[in-house]
């Protein structure tokens, strides 16, 4: 299993009046990762898209263990958690450089599309082959 860390130094813009990195935010890192890990496996999203197929989110959960704050070095893991048929699901999970307390963890659920309809449909040989090569 292919996994992709990023790391993101928590700029203050991320921030809510609490001082911590807002809650919608973290959805955002998630992207961040997902969109690195197809990069890290050999098929960016833009060629996906490219090649007529997106990938909506469909669902996501995030659950918040612990906050980040303004200026954090955090490191963003995320892999594919699950694939059947059209859906695949890729898990994240955040944590500060250097820790082992898990901030947050989640996963987003995404669908197969073509780009011209919208229909589910079944992912690309070339992504398969990205993922589970």
């Amino acid at each position: 299993m292919h996994k992709t860390v990023i790391e993101y130094r928590v700029p203050y813009a991320d921030t809510d009046q609490m001082g911590v990195v807002y809650y919608g935010n973290y959805l955002a890192l998630f992207e961040r990762a997902r969109n690195e890990l197809m990069r890290g496996c050999g098929y960016t999203y833009k060629e996906c898209e490219a090649e007529g197929f997106m990938l909506p989110v469909v669902h996501a959960e995030v659950d918040y263990k612990s906050p980040a704050r303004y200026d954090d070095l955090l490191e963003v893991t995320a892999w594919v958690r699950a694939r059947k048929g059209v859906r695949l699901e890729i898990a994240c999970e955040v944590r500060r450089k250097g820790g082992d307390a898990l901030l947050a963890s989640g996963f987003t659920r995404h669908v197969f599309v073509t780009t011209g309809d919208f229909r589910p449909c079944p992912p690309p040989e070339k992504f398969l082959a990205a993922v589970e090569g």
